[in-house]
């Protein structure tokens, strides 16, 4: 799968891509039931809401599940990731964030590589986001909201702030989280737009791009698969100790592109 210039030109100019429905039901529902399994598989790579209760984010899913194996390595997506970084691509980081009805927290205002570049050291923004909607996404159930354009300003924040981390497995947004004064600013110029669409949907985004999302008041979930893809020759170089594997990849090799399917085999009875 090849982006059309048009959708390329979109992608640089307003930092974001929705592919509408790149998934099929079957596929996205095999996804989800991946996602149901690996929630359950105690572990640092598990974040879970502050009060204790429901699971806020999982990440390296990609090494447990085949499902997620097939999906990073799917010409759908990998196509278009190869064209928009020029160059062969890794995972840098897999995670399914996760929203549960009525009760899912939101995310602040941030850019992913503020925090890349504070924790891992990484050089250059030279990564592509890819969210895979696992559910609808819709205004009541805490979409994605882009400031359109914003990745054209450059890092808006570099480094953390006072307070205390907000997580200890993480880099939470919060952590880097832009001023009120900031984005005010960004939304007089830029303006805002939510990312919405049927599960299945598609949404590429800049590492730069300012984005958050607000809390889930609905009374249906909001699960949000994003694979962060790196070009093989920006990779980290940390200062000190690198941060888990679970949470920054160390598998550099170029990925291949396969025509495994994303819905596991049938088993057939005798």
């Amino acid at each position: 799968m090849q982006l059309s210039q048009e959708q390329v030109q979109q992608f640089r100019t307003q930092g974001y891509l929705i592919l509408d429905q790149l998934f099929t039901p079957e596929e996205t529902e095999a996804l989800q039931d991946a996602f149901q399994r690996d929630a359950l598989v105690p572990g640092e790579q598990r974040v879970v809401e502050r009060d204790g209760g429901e699971v806020r984010a999982v990440y390296a899913s990609h090494v447990r599940q085949p499902e997620f194996a097939a999906l990073i390595r799917s010409p759908r997506v990998l196509g278009p990731v190869r064209q928009l970084l020029g160059s062969e691509a890794y995972i840098y980081q897999f995670k399914i964030n996760s929203k549960a009805a009525f009760s899912g927290a939101g995310w602040s205002w941030h850019q992913d590589f503020a925090a890349w570049q504070m924790a891992d050291n990484l050089q250059e923004p030279r990564l592509v986001n890819v969210g895979v909607f696992l559910d609808e996404v819709n205004e009541f159930n805490g979409p994605v909201i882009f400031c359109p354009g914003s990745h054209r300003d450059g890092l808006l924040k570099k480094g953390r702030g006072d307070s205390p981390a907000a997580s200890e497995q993480h880099v939470d947004p919060e952590d880097i989280a832009l001023t009120q004064a900031d984005m005010t600013g960004l939304v007089d110029r830029h303006g805002l737009i939510s990312a919405k669409g049927t599960a299945g949907t598609v949404v590429l985004f800049d590492p730069e791009i300012v984005h958050g999302s607000a809390p889930n008041m609905a009374p249906f979930r909001r699960r949000l698969l994003i694979v962060t893809y790196n070009a093989v020759d920006n990779t980290p170089q940390p200062l000190g100790e690198p941060r888990p594997e679970y949470v920054v990849g160390r598998d550099t090799a170029p990925l291949e592109m396969t025509s495994q399917v994303i819905i596991p085999a049938v088993e057939v009875m005798a």
